[in-house]
């Protein structure tokens, strides 16, 4: 019999218990080689630690199966995933579509590292389907997306750009960060390639940083566990440990921080003080039936932008006291930050400078009274 709920395979999937101990948690595999049965003689196929572990094989697995792919990589940080998939399927004169409010880290790649080895971009709004049909080149190898985004938290139609992507022969790759596999599973709507940040919602108790890729294709799985051993940036045992631990809880703790963050947008929405609140929750986000199709439920990061512009955000930023100033997302705590002075701070000046008013949530399971208190008391004059 084969079980396939998802919080079923968060506890199982790649997690046996252990044969010499019958241990039910994974043990970290604190080595860094394997004897071997003579020359070439691998047990189990470990040989060196970087190749494989079996603490990280088992954190791949994992997500593999979370994500209904069929290979899961894991690696030393969200930013190392991406570089190694990005020069694992692109070259010189390659052109790549992203998104027109790509979070900041995945900018900077392109712009300061990609560009100098002849790979164009452009940024798109993605939300807009046709713009990214018109912006297609011959010479276009990679769709980039991310759905919801970050910070502005758009919505993209993965299957709409799945069909862009695919009818020129390019891949489609989907930042699933924000929604985690439990509200999202891109590959099934038609995309090539899942990346994570684990750092965020999988590990989710900002103690471990790391990124993850997974795959539709095994051919392409092959590749990028070629790139993944010869580029070297991978998980170490203890951070694939922690990271499988954190998976355990993903879907009840999603469930939170969804119900808080409706009603922290509850709270926002009606406040005098708040310009716009952007969340595919609301009914009138113009992605939200685009998320109500593709999505289980609609994350817990909100962002919302104050009348009083740049300084009335940063002052909210500063006055918090459950909601601790801080980069990052996704933990059990919440966090509270300004993306255009913070995380997005290298897009300043650029198409992808996002605007001096915005707040970015990260919205944790916290008492949701205590979380609407807080803010309430931020926003006071």
């Amino acid at each position: 019999m084969t079980f396939d709920g998802f919080e079923t395979l968060a506890i199982h999937a790649g997690q046996e218990a252990d044969g010499a101990t019958g241990a039910v948690v994974v043990p970290i595999y604190q080595t860094s080689t394997y004897a071997q049965d003579g020359v070439g003689g691998l047990r189990g196929g470990y040989e060196y630690s970087r190749t494989a572990n079996p603490t990280r094989t088992a954190l791949e697995e994992c997500l593999a199966a979370l994500e209904g792919g069929v290979r899961g990589l894991a690696f030393a940080s969200g930013m190392a995933a991406e570089d190694t998939l990005l020069r694992t399927v692109l070259g010189p004169g390659d052109h790549v579509i992203i998104p027109g409010d790509a979070y900041g880290g995945t900018f900077r790649l392109f712009a300061k590292v990609l560009e100098r080895w002849g790979v164009t971009w452009e940024a798109v709004p993605q939300s807009d389907a046709d713009a990214v049909r018109r912006a297609v080149r011959p010479e276009t190898a990679l769709v980039w997306t991310e759905t919801p985004t970050n910070p502005l938290l758009n919505i993209t139609d993965i299957e709409a750009l799945a069909e862009i992507a695919h009818d020129v022969g390019a891949l489609l790759v989907v930042d699933n960060t924000f929604a985690s596999p439990y509200l999202q599973r891109p590959l099934s709507l038609g995309a090539d390639v899942v990346v994570h940040s684990t750092t965020k919602y999988l590990g989710g108790h900002s103690d471990v940083v790391g990124g993850a890729l997974v795959v539709a294709d095994p051919e392409l799985g092959q590749r990028l566990a070629f790139h993944q051993n010869t580029m070297g940036a991978v998980a170490g045992p203890f951070d694939a440990w922690l990271t499988l631990r954190g998976a355990k809880t993903l879907g009840v703790r999603m469930d939170r921080h969804c119900a808080n963050a409706e009603r922290v947008v509850e709270e926002l929405a009606g406040h005098p003080a708040v310009a716009s609140v952007l969340y595919p929750g609301l009914a009138d986000h113009p992605g939200h039936k685009t998320a109500e199709r593709q999505m289980r439920a609609f994350g817990g990061m909100v962002s919302f932008r104050l009348r009083g512009g740049e300084e009335a955000a940063l002052r909210v930023c500063e006055r918090t006291r459950v909601f601790t100033l801080g980069e990052s997302l996704g933990g059990v705590e919440s966090l509270i930050e300004h993306p255009g002075r913070m995380t997005h701070a290298s897009t300043a000046g650029s198409p992808l400078e996002v605007p001096a008013d915005l707040v970015r949530l990260s919205v944790g399971i916290e008492s949701a009274d205590d979380l609407v208190a807080d803010l309430r008391a931020a926003l006071e004059d």
